[in-house]
This record gives structure tokens, sequence and C-alpha cells, in this order.
């Protein structure tokens, strides 16, 4: 069972729901109760030989957890 990550554009919420379906369920924001939300691209961790592998792959070896600098998630 896959854990996704939303965020709510009707309030800016970010959460994450877990899905038991195979099938697209209506996801609804549990801060506000809307539909209008959109299912992020998440990162996940691997195992590898480098022990570095996670720092580098999450961007957090360059100090921004989301790998980019430049959105908005308070990194940058």
């Amino acid at each position: 069972m896959p854990i996704y990550e939303y965020y709510c554009s009707t309030c800016e919420k970010r959460f994450e729901e877990l899905v038991f379906e195979k099938k697209p369920t209506v996801v609804h924001c549990p801060e506000c109760g809307t539909n209008e939300v959109n299912r992020l691209i998440s990162l996940f961790a691997t195992t590898s030989s480098s022990a570095n592998s996670f720092a580098e792959m999450s961007g957090e070896s360059s100090g921004h957890a989301c790998g980019c600098g430049h959105c908005t998630c308070g990194h940058g």
C-alpha cells in the first residue's frame, strides 16, 4: 500500500494519504475538506553501498532538501 503526498490548492496544506485500493480514489484535504488536491512526486530512500547516497539523492548535500534550491519550500 503506497503512501502518496498531496498538495491542497485551496488551503495550501501538504499532507500524506495511505492508498488502499488499486483504483484511483478521491482524496480530500484533511484541513479544509476540498477534493481540489494534486498528487506530488515524492522522493524515496534506497539502500546503497555509498554512505551519502540518500543525502545526494534528496539534495541534502547541497543544503536543500528539495534538491532545487529555487522553489517555495523555504530551503532556498
